[in-house]
């Protein structure tokens, strides 16, 4: 990975960090698009590759099924600074399964709550900010 691109990895996953939160953009076979939260991203030392961890709901994994293409988004609006991480989902596990773990606050949902964790292989790192941007490496 040239020293640029994993300077600028390093940053984002610390701004995720320090946020606590990114976004994570899918879209399915049709290109319909999707987006969802994460609290946790961390590097994986062999390569450009990210760990994203949440509770995604069943429409992030129905589209990284058909379409591994894939968008983080992290960004702090009172810096405006921020990192758009481009590439594909390598992998995913379930972390975690709970069902029924807060029914009172699920309803009648059958779905199990699952944590799950996405590696995510970045090939494009652009900057993000509120302000007028072009869309180049950063």
């Amino acid at each position: 990975m040239k020293e640029k691109k994993k300077e600028a990895l390093n940053k984002a996953v610390g701004l995720a960090e320090k946020l606590e939160h990114l976004f994570v953009a899918t879209a399915d076979a049709s290109g319909l698009p999707h987006v969802a939260a994460s609290h946790k991203a961390s590097l994986i030392p062999n390569g450009a590759l990210l760990s994203v961890e949440a509770w995604f709901c069943p429409g992030t994994m129905a589209n990284l099924k058909v379409n591994r293409h894939i968008a983080l988004v992290v960004w702090d609006p009172k810096t405006d600074e921020g990192y758009q991480l481009l590439g594909e989902a390598e992998e995913f596990e379930d972390v975690l399964i709970m069902d029924g773990y807060a029914p009172e606050v699920e309803g009648t949902r059958t779905l199990p709550q699952v944590e799950r964790r996405l590696v995510v292989r970045v090939d494009r790192i652009l900057r993000f900010s509120h302000a007028p941007h072009a869309d180049e490496e950063g």
